[in-house]
């Protein structure tokens, strides 16, 4: 017999900064409310991807946020050929939007990460009104802290198969390749830039102004990688979340075999992870901001 409540939700439109409208759904908390949640999904992953630990976490006594980055899914305009934006609009303008949306002046508001989600946390200029941040498979990006076999691939992809077919389609055809929804081409363009460097964009000479907004950041960050996530191994994440120089931020090495069949990059928000979102819920509960409340 299936013991879970059903946890309500309801779809919403969200208003960036811009007018931009975001595609959202709002999951709300079952009994004595303890905090919200905002889901920073990764990049070119649909927000249904994170409906299993929404519903988790709302069933734990989180009102909880999942949206879909303009884009992507729901935000997606009708054609992505001509479609302009820069990659971080991600963070400035949508998740900066649904920060707003969930923010309370009664109760804490945490950030829940997924690669790019961690990226995310320090761009936001209302980072300040998150209390916590928990990140899975946050990386540089950078090939080199990847195993042969997968830099080989990486590299094959950024430097031969994908530029063909983005100038082919005008976009990034990711769905074309089975790894997830097309990209825009602003984000694909500049990804794949940052990720030539050790530290991403705090490499690039271009991007100098990023150490000092990041700096600003001191939201207290727990950061898990699989040792399986060849994406994103624990030295890559080290190499990135250095950036958050001011924040409390523990890193946390996770054994794949926590999980049957192991985590990968995709694995922390599959139906199986339920024991790592039990871990993220546990953080969140015992956190200051909580216990205050």
């Amino acid at each position: 017999m299936n013991s879970e409540k059903t946890v309500h939700s309801e779809k919403i439109t969200l208003t960036a900064a811009d007018d931009y409208k975001i595609a959202a759904t709002r999951y709300f908390a079952e009994g004595s409310v303890m905090g919200h949640i905002v889901v920073a999904g990764a990049t070119g992953v649909r927000q249904e991807f994170y409906s299993g630990f929404a519903e988790f976490a709302s069933s734990h006594g989180f009102n909880t946020l999942t949206l879909d980055y303009r884009g992507i899914g729901q935000s997606r305009p009708s054609s992505l050929k001509g479609f302009k934006m820069h990659f971080l609009d991600w963070a400035t303008l949508d998740l900066a939007a649904g920060v707003d949306e969930m923010a309370s002046d009664t109760l804490p508001l945490f950030m829940v990460g997924h690669s790019f989600g961690g990226h995310a946390l320090g761009s936001l200029p209302n980072h300040y009104l998150v209390k916590g941040c928990y990140v899975f498979a946050t990386g540089a990006g950078w090939h080199g802290y990847m195993p042969f076999l997968e830099s080989l691939r990486v590299r094959l992809m950024w430097n031969i198969i994908l530029p063909v077919l983005t100038k082919w389609k005008g976009y990034s055809p990711w769905e074309m390749l089975g790894m997830g929804e097309d990209l825009p081409l602003g984000v694909y363009e500049q990804w794949r830039h940052w990720c030539s460097f050790k530290n991403y964009f705090f490499d690039d000479p271009e991007m100098s102004h990023m150490a000092e907004i990041y700096s600003k950041v001191k939201t207290p960050i727990v950061a898990a990688n699989a040792l399986d996530d060849l994406w994103a191994l624990p030295r890559s994440r080290d190499a990135f979340v250095q950036g958050y120089r001011n924040s409390e931020v523990e890193c946390i090495d996770i054994d794949p075999k926590r999980l049957s069949g192991g985590i990968g990059h995709m694995g922390y928000f599959r139906k199986k992870a339920k024991p790592l979102w039990e871990d993220v819920i546990a953080w969140f509960k015992k956190h200051p901001a909580v216990l205050e409340t």
